[in-house]
């Protein structure tokens, strides 16, 4: 499809300097004071509705917006009644199920057409009982799901030696740092009735919650999944058992664990929306007042990822999102100045801009300013000695990541910061991390080394998709990228590992999956990218079958979309709208192989230069990011204008050079 319109006539020179110039202005224009970016993570409705039944369960609904709330869930419910985890597409029972509790608990009538819609819709999918295990749990908080039925999480894995199979430590961050705090939800199970909606049995597919609803047995005798549901209830024999030895010291354990992270460098329990919630019902029900100063900080920190015009002075204003009308609440999971930081300065450096303007001086010295010298979680499972790292968020001292890591020293590395002996040995020591954090299949996870147990995946509160945190493609190639820039090459044993990853997990078409960006367009942009810049043959077969596959999904626009459902039906990947990043990622892929003449790249760019705005942005409103694949999605508004202005960067370079 990408070579067929002949017509085409290419972008002129002019027209692409003109736009680079226009979106380079626009980005300086919503840069913060300190030098940082700092933009919006638009999500489904899903965050909203817990942030409501969380101050229902805390009684203080009066510090919780309703109205705005409630209209920010209903201008999200489908025609069919349902909820969507992405804009587009198809009603999802979790969502669903979320939105009409959400909508009842402000006060919304049971007999409302919008509710009737919703009831139908949310049995339809399957009701209450097809819902994820951690989604139960928060209804259990307010009497609408069984605690027996709930999967045992024990607070007794707080216990557990490194050496043991199954401990913390062997889980996703993110994982230990919801399940830790459930882990005490769940000893604890304090349910609070909330009296104008006391229960949900009209979303049981028999009118009532009375019922079995415990996870079913696998067929399969000898499986992990009848393995781990047998532990589940040896478990809760356990538990019945009076003064059980090892409780109460687990739970003190958990207590210093959450209050450790709550507390040291962080924005609350890992600066992200579910493990904040979580980690403040845990703190409650551990006996902390609401005015102890743990308490407070971790519930400010709660507060504050509902947007408001005072969180992005510049960007909210220059952008024109505030949030100052009933209808214009919104709420985001987690902040991403560093990740937005990371990826403007790197597009902003590769369009030639001068390194010595002020403006991106500080915007190096803040990412200098921001790297973490505390040995976090991370060193559970490697061993290297030294602090650094980035994390996505302002301050997440015990998770900074591969991913962002790497993403820095391409940002980082163009720039000159004030301190220009800081800023090197800050990049030496940031990639000798970078290097130590290799798993052993050779790719780079996000978080930590070596996490990808796979019959962990059949652990009873392992179904929210994302119990592991294995190596993917699109983070192996943003690492080999970023390993070329600091001068390794192929000779490298760590990208000769790295390289092998990426040959090994090609798939037959010659795409590659993307783990953290939709979808295969992102991993296969992102595995040529670090492919090339190490000094890859690009007349190879294996990569010239990733060009291929790109350019067989080109759109009749000239641009490249693909829609989140490919996660969900493999059957649809590489369709989808055209979007800019997206666009972006697979012009970046194509221009690997050099000739900036060939007919899928000038249409590429000549449809980033059509759909260019005014201000010199770009819009959409689908997603292109990924939180957990099959269960959260989001946008990253800075993906629309960086992402672009690094392909239009690069296709001018490469203009020049050819």
């Amino acid at each position: 499809m990408a070579d067929t319109v002949t017509s085409f006539t290419g972008p002129t020179q002019e027209s692409v300097d003109e736009s680079i110039e226009r979106i380079k202005d626009f980005l300086f224009s919503i840069q913060e004071e300190g030098g940082y970016w700092n933009c919006e993570l638009p999500i489904d409705s899903t965050v909203a509705c817990d942030y409501l039944l969380y101050f229902h369960w805390a009684g203080a609904v009066d510090q919780a917006p309703l109205e705005r709330i409630a209209a920010f869930v209903k201008g999200r419910q489908n025609e069919d009644g349902g909820w969507s985890q992405f804009p587009g597409g198809p009603s999802e029972v979790n969502a669903t199920v979320k939105g009409y509790h959400a909508l009842k608990l402000s006060g919304e009538s049971p007999n409302a057409d919008i509710m009737i819609k919703a009831r139908e819709k949310a049995l339809e999918l399957g009701g209450i009982p097809a819902m994820c295990t951690w989604h139960k749990l928060y209804l259990a908080l307010v009497g609408c799901f069984p605690w027996k039925f709930c999967p045992l999480i024990p607070v007794e894995l707080m216990l557990m030696p490194k050496w043991f199979p199954i401990n913390i430590y062997r889980v996703s961050s993110w994982t230990r740092n919801m399940l830790v705090p459930l882990a005490v939800i769940n000893h604890f199970k304090p349910t609070r009735i909330i009296e104008h909606c006391p229960d949900l049995n009209e979303l049981y597919p028999d009118g009532t919650m009375e019922g079995d609803w415990g996870l079913k047995w696998s067929p399969k005798i000898i499986s992990w999944k009848n393995f781990f549901l047998a532990g589940d209830k040896l478990g809760r024999f356990v538990n019945h058992l009076p003064q059980w030895i090892f409780r109460k010291r687990a739970l003190k354990e958990a207590e210093g664990w959450i209050c450790d992270r709550v507390t040291h460098g962080s924005d609350g329990m890992g600066a992200i929306f579910p493990a904040i919630m979580n980690a403040l019902v845990a703190l409650e029900c551990q006996g902390y007042e609401k005015d102890h100063w743990i308490f407070e900080k971790n519930l400010q920190h709660f507060k504050d990822l509902t947007l408001d015009s005072e969180w992005w002075p510049t960007y909210g204003k220059t952008h024109g999102n505030g949030v100052d009308g009933p209808e214009d609440w919104r709420i985001a999971p987690c902040f991403s100045p560093v990740w937005d930081t990371a990826i403007a300065t790197m597009a902003i450096a590769e369009s030639g801009h001068d390194p010595a303007d002020p403006r991106l001086q500080a915007a190096a010295d803040w990412l200098l300013e921001r790297e973490i010298k505390f040995r976090g979680d991370w060193k559970e499972n490697c061993d290297f000695t030294e602090a650094t790292g980035w994390a996505f968020e302002f301050n997440n001292d015990w998770y900074p990541d591969v991913d962002d890591t790497f993403q820095v020293v391409l940002g980082l590395k163009p720039l000159l910061a004030t301190n220009a002996k800081a800023q090197e040995n800050t990049l030496d020591r940031a990639i000798r991390w970078c290097r130590a954090m290799q798993c052993k299949e050779g790719g780079f996870a996000a978080f930590d080394k070596d996490i990808n147990d796979a019959w962990l995946e059949e652990v009873p509160f392992a179904d929210h998709n994302a119990i592991l945190d294995p190596p993917c493609s699109d983070i192996t190639g943003r690492a080999l990228e970023t390993l070329a820039l600091m001068g390794y090459g192929l000779e490298d044993d760590v990208v000769q590992r790295a390289k092998k990853f990426l040959l090994d997990t090609q798939l037959e078409d010659g795409s590659w999956f993307g783990r953290w960006g939709v979808n295969y367009i992102y991993g296969t942009g992102h595995a040529l990218r670090g492919l090339h810049a190490v000094g890859e043959d690009m007349t190879q077969g294996y990569v010239q079958r990733a060009r291929n596959w790109l350019e067989n999904c080109q759109n009749e626009d000239g641009g490249w979309g693909e829609s989140i459902w490919t996660y969900h039906d493999v059957a649809t990947k590489g369709e989808g709208e055209s979007t800019p990043s997206q666009t972006a990622w697979a012009l970046l892929g194509l221009m690997t192989f050099g000739n900036p003449n060939r007919p899928s790249i000038q249409r590429g760019i000549g449809y980033l230069l059509r759909i260019q705005e005014e201000d010199g942005s770009w819009r959409t409103k689908l997603f292109t990011g990924t939180g957990f694949p099959r269960v959260f999605y989001l946008k990253y508004d800075s993906y629309e204008w960086s992402w672009p202005l690094y392909a239009l960067a690069k296709y001018r370079k490469l203009l020049t050079e050819s």
